[in-house]
């Protein structure tokens, strides 16, 4: 069919109207002026790797007599943590091994009662994880030189917040608002969180702000609010590695796991992908994405 209409004049037309319309269409994403960016926390701002929700989620589950491994913890990742669970009931050997100890299959009592014990194992252990990813001070003080407003959007509960938030200021990281997934009945991969921060930054447009994140829900937050969306794919969840660790790969291994998570990323909907956080300012700059620097008497 294609060929048949890019063979007449009128299929020549309509093929170069829709390119034309597709390079519009990329130049406005990469001329936007970005007025506030929205960082996940996890993976993303603090705790490399995202090790602390990974953490929790095996040993509530060993709770309950249940082994899982890190990927069946890291699969859902980026989900609020309730639906998290549930997600995890649903993978087959989680589910055959619910019902060899339980003798029934996992239903939402037992979603339930996993959450419960979930939240106060991860306040438990969160702390200890929240140490900001390297590069994030510069990247937040990068923003702040052209006046870019900072907001973030987690999974993590707002009680779990109230251990990561002090660490946080301590360390020099304080965004002007933070939207947990209890803040909104309908937590991602849903825009809901993302609408509220753009009410609490007083954002208009939704296509000035971006959205940073290491998970596909919560690139697909961002693409569904209408945001430009950065993916992260070596500091977050999907490679699972410390900094130490990965610094000790080889070149080949390295190149391999950013290639399988910028896949993922960019499957979820990522306009961009790159390392870490650190990579932020140097994208924005040459993408076009950012406003003279703002003169300060």
């Amino acid at each position: 069919v294609e060929e048949c209409i890019a063979g007449s004049t009128f299929g020549e037309m309509m093929w170069r109207a829709i390119a034309d319309w597709c390079y519009a269409t990329e130049e406005n994403i990469l001329t936007k002026s970005i007025q506030a960016v929205v960082f996940d926390w996890a993976g993303t701002m603090i705790d490399f790797g995202c090790f602390a929700p990974t953490i929790a989620f095996v040993d509530v589950f060993a709770e309950f007599g249940i082994d899982v491994s890190l990927d069946d913890a890291r699969g859902p990742m980026g989900l609020p943590k309730r639906d998290h669970i549930s997600s995890m009931l649903t993978l087959t050997p989680v589910r055959q091994k619910w019902t060899e100890t339980f003798g029934r299959e996992p239903g939402l009592r037992d979603v339930d009662a996993l959450y419960q014990r979930f939240i106060p194992l991860n306040e438990h252990i969160v702390a200890k994880h929240s140490k900001l990813i390297p590069g994030a001070i510069e990247t937040v003080s990068f923003l702040n030189s052209y006046d870019v407003q900072i907001g973030s959007t987690t999974g993590y509960t707002r009680s779990i917040m109230r251990h990561v938030l002090p660490a946080a200021t301590a360390q020099g990281y304080v965004p002007q608002n933070c939207v947990c997934s209890d803040d909104v009945d309908f937590g991602r991969p849903g825009p809901e969180a993302m609408f509220k921060c753009m009410q609490d930054l007083g954002i208009q447009e939704p296509s000035t702000m971006l959205k940073v994140d290491d998970t596909a829900p919560g690139i697909a937050e961002g693409v569904a609010a209408g945001c430009v969306t950065v993916g992260l794919a070596l500091s977050g969840n999907h490679v699972g590695l410390t900094v130490q660790e990965l610094s000790r790969l080889p070149t080949q291994e390295v190149v391999a796991l950013r290639q399988s998570a910028t896949d993922m990323l960019l499957a979820a909907g990522a306009d961009y992908v790159i390392d870490s956080v650190a990579d932020l300012p140097s994208l924005m700059a040459r993408s076009n994405m950012i406003n003279a620097p703002t003169e300060r008497p």
